[in-house]
């Protein structure tokens, strides 16, 4: 799995990225690719609905608020996945941070954009093995009135501690960084956009591209 170098891009800022800029990513990307892999595990739960909450019952996990219900409502099932680059690039962030801050910033650009390339061949995974069902946009504690707690219970459901390395800390943020937890629904119908945009991004406050009056790409369904 490659690192996606215009994604990166984006994500620093830098759509239209000078020649410099852009071999600066490629090396990044390079360096990474060399000595990192991203990992990510998952598994489908049955879920079960009653007065206004939703449950998977196997994983012990209620899943609390209206945005998992409306994600929900057409699925019979549902994947917790989980998705690190791991605790060597936090290493390598440390190293380029105390030796040059730009290339620190592409690298921390790059990992973004890989792990968020790592969910979508999860998503590519878990697709072949649901021949015949439609998945939803995946979701994430946080997005919405998804509660942020929730990351604790989906490490819990999927053993991803012992197995991937991944722990909360007091501020149920993932550790390491460059991880994530997501929600997928599983239905025998095509499922429609219901989350993209602005109003559930997790950067909004700090969104450049908002703050320019611009749009990063992701803001349509």
């Amino acid at each position: 799995m490659r690192v996606p170098v215009e994604e990166a891009l984006r994500y620093i800022g830098a759509k239209e990225a000078d020649a410099d800029t852009r071999r600066l990513a490629e090396d990044c990307a390079r360096i990474m690719e060399s000595r990192l892999s991203p990992r990510f595990l998952w598994r489908a739960f049955r879920i079960r609905r009653g007065e206004g909450r939703t449950e998977l019952p196997e994983a012990g996990i209620t899943l609390p608020g209206k945005l998992a219900g409306t994600m929900l409502t057409e699925c019979s099932g549902a994947v917790l996945l989980a998705c690190t680059l791991g605790a060597g690039f936090e290493r390598m962030m440390k190293e380029w941070e105390s030796r040059d801050m730009a290339r620190a910033a592409m690298m921390d650009a790059c990992g973004s954009a890989w792990t968020e390339a790592a969910c979508d061949e999860a998503e590519r995974e878990i697709g072949s093995r649901f021949p015949g069902k439609y998945m939803t946009d995946r979701f994430s504690p946080g997005y919405g009135d998804l509660p942020l707690d929730l990351q604790a219970d989906i490490l819990r459901a999927l053993d991803a501690e012992r197995k991937l390395g991944l722990t909360v800390n007091g501020s149920c943020l993932l550790m390491p960084a460059k991880s994530v937890t997501a929600i997928l629904g599983l239905s025998g119908k095509p499922q429609g956009a219901r989350i993209r945009g602005c109003a559930f991004c997790l950067l909004q406050a700090e969104c450049k591209y908002r703050k320019e009056q611009k749009f990063c790409g992701n803001e349509t369904a």
